[in-house]
């Protein structure tokens, strides 16, 4: 309940009084999260392989279609957004999705993504979007994602898209990860666990009482394991004090985020004494997603941390530009075709994939 989850922070708060403190309770959380997932210790890192598409050059930016291997045989399918003159060492943007399950509303090809995604692009960042376990193409072939595998899949495909997106020139000291709802769920899972993400910003999702509703986001006991307890708020602050913004609206469980969930985080940060490292903007009228009021807040969010050029995604007055930007068909976005058709070893379901012994 609302009254149990704040009264969770409240006690928690008053036994991390210091930096040093809160440093010794987000490593437990780190441990925890990597113990209950059967990630502790991580299995051997396979080379990557990445299969390419070619580029779609568009108004500001460039799309690529990708996958590569995260385990032998184990695909991550998605989508690279660039700009047109791409500098040396761009900043780097992982976006994740969430659980939008209709053909016509589905996955990383709904439009807001699509849009942020050639936005971020637009401003100089080098994106990877890409499907959850068991969405998009692979989906097709035979994977499912609900399955008591996909959380550690998950996370370790998370973990891996980073070592993707470094691989592929982003400056693997400017790594953001944003994303809606259960994607917001893997944006903080992976920050957590992953001190190479530098910019976390989890949208309509930290919530002290909401731990999320799917198998990807409570299969595994990362919240309570064996006397250890804590919440997705705590593990949203793992991220201090590097930046962190918390994105919430007034229609869903992230309602109450201005009093109870970003001043206990804005807490933690105080203690290292970068309080202006994480903000909350928090839309009271909208709806659970990542619409424009969203995309609006996290722009310049990120213009400032990554130093991209907001002039290219919004107007001084506010509004966002995002007239040219061409929302693809879900085939178009495909990365298996007659040009690159799937590998003979790929794995076709989520039965088949094989963790190190």
């Amino acid at each position: 309940s609302e009254s149990e989850g704040e009264e969770f922070l409240k006690k928690m708060r008053e036994s991390y009084t210091t930096a040093e403190a809160w440093t010794d309770r987000a490593a437990l959380i780190r441990s925890n999260i990597l113990e209950a997932t059967g990630l502790d210790p991580f299995p051997q890192k396979c080379s990557l392989d990445p299969i390419f598409g070619n580029w779609r050059v568009y108004d500001g930016y460039q799309v690529r279609n990708v996958a590569f291997e995260s385990l032998p045989g184990v695909f991550v399918t998605g989508s690279i957004y660039a700009p047109i003159d791409m500098r040396d060492k761009p900043p780097g943007i992982l976006s994740p999705h969430g659980h939008w399950p209709n053909r016509e509303d589905y996955g990383r090809y709904r439009p807001d993504v699509q849009k942020r995604c050639a936005a971020f692009a637009r401003m100089g960042a080098i994106v990877f979007s890409f499907d959850m376990v068991g969405y998009g193409q692979m989906a097709e072939y035979g994977w499912e994602h609900k399955h008591p595998g996909t959380m550690k899949l998950q996370i370790w495909n998370s973990i891996r898209a980073v070592d993707f997106i470094i691989s592929i020139g982003a400056d693997p000291e400017r790594i953001a990860c944003t994303g809606a709802s259960g994607g917001g769920t893997q944006t903080f899972h992976l920050a957590a666990v992953d001190p190479r993400v530098f910019i976390s910003i989890p949208v309509v999702m930290i919530s002290n009482r909401h731990f999320g509703g799917c198998i990807c986001e409570l299969g595994r006991p990362i919240h309570e394991n064996n006397g250890f307890k804590t919440n997705n708020v705590e593990i949203a602050a793992c991220q201090a004090p590097k930046p962190l913004m918390l994105v919430s609206v007034g229609t869903d469980a992230t309602e109450f985020t201005p009093q109870v969930e970003y001043p206990h985080i804005q807490y933690i940060y105080g203690l290292f004494r970068k309080a202006e490292m994480v903000e909350n903007a928090h839309l009271p009228d909208d709806e659970h997603g990542y619409d424009y009021n969203k995309r609006a807040a996290v722009y310049p969010f990120l213009a400032k941390h990554l130093d991209l050029d907001l002039s290219k995604a919004m107007n001084p007055d506010g509004s966002l530009i995002e007239d040219g930007i061409v929302i693809e068909e879900i085939e178009a976005l495909y990365p298996f075709d007659k040009d690159n058709p799937l590998p003979g070893h790929a794995i076709l379901n989520n039965d088949e994939v094989m963790w190190d012994p």
